[in-house]
């Protein structure tokens, strides 16, 4: 089973993406988790987007789903994949239904997870990076050790309340019209209230799946 979770930056997707894998029996595939392994293994692909990275240029999409197709390849996904972040637009929806073909693979569903911008604000403009390791976190203050390798916590700039205000306009011009068109390809879609505690909104994705 294939699945894509869609959503607003903030909507918990992250935290959604590996409790579904594990009821699921499949794995997690994370856009910036394969492009970092890429480039750290030196694959062709991989030294590639290192050029743009290094050039402070976006990695263009033929890149990134050519990365992600090979990840998609390995047997830790032969069950199939629960995709965080990989199709944030119409044309990469295109590309990635490329990929799930060359593979003799499929979208199965997408999983729309909704919260209000307004939570959305108050949500992001409350987490903190690790400077280090990019964990999230929801507690502490700016300055705080990292509790899993010790970095330094901070606020990044585009988690800032006008910033985040930004991120949801561009989702609404960019990302949104990707849930209509996996609705018009046929795709099975379903919203998912994302709002209260994490295990009940795991309960509400597995029961939209079916499960």
């Amino acid at each position: 089973m294939n699945i894509v979770l869609f959503g607003k930056p903030g909507a918990g997707k992250g935290t959604q993406a590996p409790r579904l894998a594990e009821r699921l029996g499949v794995a997690t595939l994370a856009t910036g988790d394969v492009l970092r392994a890429a480039v750290q293994a030196g694959t062709a692909l991989g030294r590639e987007a290192k050029g743009y990275m290094d050039r402070g240029a976006l990695v263009p999409d033929a890149v990134i789903l050519g990365i992600v197709r090979e990840a998609l390849a390995a047997p830790g996904y032969a069950r199939g994949a629960i995709l965080d972040g990989v199709v944030r637009t119409v044309p990469q929806a295109e590309g990635m239904r490329g990929v799930m073909a060359g593979l003799g693979r499929r979208i199965d569903a997408v999983l729309d997870f909704d919260v209000a911008n307004d939570e959305i604000v108050r949500r992001l403009s409350s987490r903190l990076v690790c400077a280090a390791c990019q964990t999230p976190y929801m507690t502490g203050k700016v300055g705080d050790p990292c509790p899993k390798c010790g970095g330094v916590l901070v606020r990044r700039k585009d988690d800032e309340p006008e910033a985040i205000r930004h991120r949801l306009e561009v989702f609404e011009a960019q990302t949104a019209p990707v849930f209509e068109w996996y609705r018009a390809a046929g795709t099975p879609v379903a919203t998912v209230d994302a709002t209260g505690p994490v295990d009940e909104v795991t309960a509400r994705a597995l029961k939209a799946l079916g499960r």
